[in-house]
């Protein structure tokens, strides 16, 4: 009985296995190895396990971008696209005076008539002066204060046509058309008394004209229609 307090309950019904034979010892081992391994998982097993879980997790968590970046309305484009694209440089729009025009008329002096409009002649033409109420076929850029384009007949592709002198354009414009000659160009430097009293809502992407704000025409008289059949 003493013995038996010695040891935990039910220790002392326990019978130790026999060995009678070295056999017997080295089967008693192998059969206590095989049911260790059995409860061991093969290392292999758990780091596939593991990949997979780290995987599934990748995906859940794209697949959590892709979804917020669907509700955002942001573009699913690649980042190399989106800094090629910021890269590119504006667009360039046609204009009668180029950097070389610019340059030169630095140079050509300014003339101010009696109403305040200013211009400048890019180049004088060599035909005729169109008469007050006669049809004039025009090119121009117009711009603000800035040299910003709000407006131009070279992107239309096709020169405007109006009667000069009878109130169909801006003042600025009729007056400075009506000293030009055929084949000439100019930049009107017109203010704002002769320019847009109410003011101008450009399209979209243009900057808007102030009311009574100063403006830039840079225009060429093309032709006139009819007077040059006249004179043939």
């Amino acid at each position: 009985m003493a013995a038996s307090l010695l040891f935990p309950l039910g220790h002392c019904c326990t019978k130790r296995p026999s060995i009678d034979h070295p056999m017997q010892s080295r089967n008693i081992a192998n059969q206590t190895m095989e049911m260790q391994c059995s409860t061991i998982e093969p290392a292999h097993k758990t780091i596939r396990i593991d990949e997979d879980r780290k995987n599934s997790i990748l995906v859940n968590r794209r697949s959590a971008i892709k979804l917020f970046v669907a509700m955002s309305g942001l573009p699913l484009e690649p980042l190399d696209t989106l800094g090629a694209n910021a890269a590119l440089p504006p667009e360039q729009k046609p204009r009668l005076c180029d950097e070389a025009c610019e340059k030169e008329l630095e140079n050509v002096p300014m003339v101010t008539t009696e109403s305040g409009l200013q211009y400048k002649d890019i180049k004088i033409g060599n035909g005729p002066n169109p008469p007050v109420g006669f049809q004039v076929a025009a090119n121009y850029v117009a711009m603000v204060s800035s040299g910003q384009i709000f407006d131009s007949s070279l992107e239309k592709g096709q020169p405007y046509i109006f009667r000069v002198g009878s109130g169909q354009v801006i003042k600025g414009l009729d007056e400075g058309i009506l000293g030009m000659k055929t084949g000439g160009k100019r930049r009107l430097y017109i203010p704002g008394s002769l320019a847009f009293p109410k003011g101008l809502n450009s399209a979209p992407g243009r900057p808007r004209v102030a009311p009574s704000s100063p403006v830039i025409f840079d225009v060429s008289l093309e032709y006139i229609p009819g007077l040059e059949v006249d004179e043939e």
